[in-house]
């Protein structure tokens, strides 16, 4: 080898698909510059195979996530309309249970309360 390689590569502004090559024509060893570019090259297919990769199984893993939210999503739509049809059947004594309940605790902190004064 002869060095580092004498070319120089950069990116034309505003369009970055373009790349523009300036090589030293004294120092001329094509060879080398073209197995350096397949080099990049090589390396850059690799880069973006693993990216394609990587984002097919993200992608997968979003729809198995997807599919299960709606999965859930029914499930809870389904138990409502059973609780709701629950409700209407029984009536609505659970309020009037709870009332009471409310109601007996306040006596009873009431009534404790007279008690530890004396």
């Amino acid at each position: 080898m002869a060095g580092p390689y004498r070319s120089r590569s950069a990116a034309v502004s505003g369009k970055s698909d373009e790349i523009q090559l300036r090589i030293d024509p004294m120092h001329v060893d094509f060879d080398e510059e073209v197995f350096g570019l397949r080099k990049q090259v090589r390396q850059l297919r690799n880069v973006t195979q693993e990216i394609e990769s990587e984002a097919k199984y993200k992608n997968d893993f979003l729809n198995q996530l997807q599919m299960t939210l709606i999965d859930a999503q029914a499930g809870v739509k389904n138990n409502m309309r059973r609780l709701n049809k629950s409700i209407i059947r029984e009536g609505s004594n659970h309020v009037m249970h709870v009332v009471l309940f409310a109601l007996l605790c306040f006596f009873v902190v009431y009534l404790w309360s007279k008690i530890s004064r004396r």
